[in-house]
């Protein structure tokens, strides 16, 4: 273990016991470990939990080749959580300083709001003890990228977009990576010191020409490879081109249509769609929407399998063990067709009586962990591409997504961009195509499953409860969906 985290600042306290009840600790090493385990262990309820992070992140953005914002930021915090009876007591800080009195207030807290009882209390179920070190399993380290090459590198893909056509206008670049140390301690014993790493970005195209406007962009995202930066020039410029042809592109006539959605936007779709009602926070506190989601309900073909996984090592949603010490392990959500699983913190398990799954996340230590996703999958299908579009006499295919939204069971989703099928033959391109429906009611009506599963990392981000963006990924094959509404917007 190394005696500080990689690029922290120095030490400016003791490592004894001074530099928990009252000086400033910037460092940790296995004296300091050992004092902070014995200090959760005596405390006086039922759980308690201590986190420390080191983080650094560097973003720029560039308008045309102009940037607009470089920032090089570190912070350096953590947070105390306690229950006691229930109730919950959380304490976030700035700097490392007197680490004692911080658990106590979070104990307290908990311990108040138990005496009080204020609000409904929860369940807290039990994870396994776990000691555990990871590191970054780096590729390129983006760390080792100086500021000067990142910067060369995304003008010089502004200027490709630019010199593509006359009628690219502006080109929107933006970049970030942001590199996190973590230690993890509880009072059941547990210790999880992690790195994460987190990069990605994108480059966006507007096209302008009497009056119409079109935009296209690339995306790219890791956890561990500053590759996925490099070689996007071939990209960006057909990506130039695709935004000028859809000036000329008509705009789609709304109605039902067949419609084939392509990895990319089948994965938001189960991400968006389904996968926020998969975490049981929403479930726990709506009936209604824990009815609704009943394991033992039919959803989509007998060949539909969805899963939650945070093991594939280089997605931006790689996570081996989560905010709560949870190790990561593979969450059945539809398998078979049937709805298997959902997603739990260490709370919304023991609110129904079931295991947690590794999803609790928070995205700094100012916020307390909650249930998100990791990497959302659907699985291969047997159906070649070619054969999603056989008997398609008129429908869409839809490719992307420039965003979305949905509220409850129903969703709207934007495709990058749209073709129109005809008699089972891809023709003319579209513009402005936005899928809506019924989440439920769109699994059922999916028809086939394509055998192109591909992973796909864009640089976007998960919101929910203020945290955002965190680092999520989704991974699918192409589907066919019949019934499906399709609308123009602009």
């Amino acid at each position: 273990m190394p005696a500080r985290p990689a690029d922290a600042p120095q030490n400016t306290g003791e490592m004894g016991g001074d530099s928990v009840t009252g000086g400033s600790v910037t460092t940790w090493d296995a004296g300091l470990e050992e004092t902070l385990r014995q200090l959760l262990g005596r405390q006086a309820v039922d759980y308690v939990e201590l986190r420390l992070e080191v983080n650094e992140a560097t973003v720029i953005e560039l308008v045309g080749t102009t940037p607009q914002r470089v920032d090089h930021q570190l912070d350096v915090g953590g947070n105390v959580r306690a229950v006691s009876g229930g109730y919950v007591g959380f304490v976030h800080f700035d700097g490392w300083h007197q680490l004692e009195a911080r658990v106590r207030e979070a104990v307290q807290l908990a311990q108040w709001g138990e005496a009080a009882s204020l609000g409904p209390r929860d369940g807290w179920a039990p994870s396994q003890v776990v000691h555990l070190r990871t590191r970054v399993p780096y590729g390129e380290d983006p760390r080792g990228v100086s500021l000067e090459e990142k910067m060369s590198l995304l003008q010089g893909y502004a200027d490709v977009g630019l010199s593509a056509s006359s009628a690219i206008q502006n080109v929107q670049t933006r970049y970030f990576d942001r590199y996190r140390h973590l230690l993890f301690l509880n009072s059941r014993g547990s210790v999880v010191e992690q790195e994460k790493m987190d990069l990605g970005g994108s480059v966006l195209m507007v096209a302008r020409r009497q009056g119409s406007v079109a935009q296209r962009g690339v995306s790219f995202g890791s956890s561990n490879d500053f590759g996925a930066v490099r070689g996007l020039g071939d990209e960006v410029r057909d990506a130039a081109r695709q935004a000028v042809l859809l000036l000329e592109a008509p705009e789609i006539v709304g109605g039902e249509y067949t419609v084939v959605v392509d990895p990319h936007l089948a994965g938001v779709f189960a991400h968006e769609a389904f996968g926020h009602l998969s975490e049981a926070d929403g479930q726990v506190d709506d009936a209604g929407l824990l009815q609704a989601m009943r394991l033992g309900r039919r959803f989509g073909p007998k060949n539909l399998h969805i899963y939650d996984t945070g093991r594939d090592e280089g997605s931006r949603g790689y996570l081996p063990v989560d905010d709560e010490g949870v190790e990561a392990r593979d969450i059945d959500l539809i398998r078979d067709g049937e709805l298997v699983g959902r997603l739990h913190s260490c709370r919304t398990a023991g609110s129904l009586g079931e295991q947690p799954t590794g999803n609790a996340r928070a995205l700094h230590y100012r916020f307390a962990p909650i249930v998100r996703m990791r990497n959302t999958v659907i699985a291969p299908g047997d159906t070649p591409v070619e054969g999603l579009f056989q008997g398609i006499k008129r429908g869409i295919y839809a490719t992307g997504s420039t965003g979305g939204q949905t509220n409850g069971e129903v969703f709207a989703f934007r495709a990058a961009q749209a073709y129109l099928i005809e008699d089972g033959r891809v023709t003319q391109p579209l513009r402005n195509a936005v899928l809506t429906g019924n989440v439920f009611s769109t699994l059922d009506n999916i028809t086939a499953i394509g055998s192109d599963f591909t992973r796909y990392e864009g640089g976007g981000g998960c919101g929910k409860a203020g945290q955002m963006p965190l680092p999520v990924s989704h991974h699918a094959p192409s589907l066919r969906i019949e019934r499906c509404l399709v609308g123009g917007g602009r």
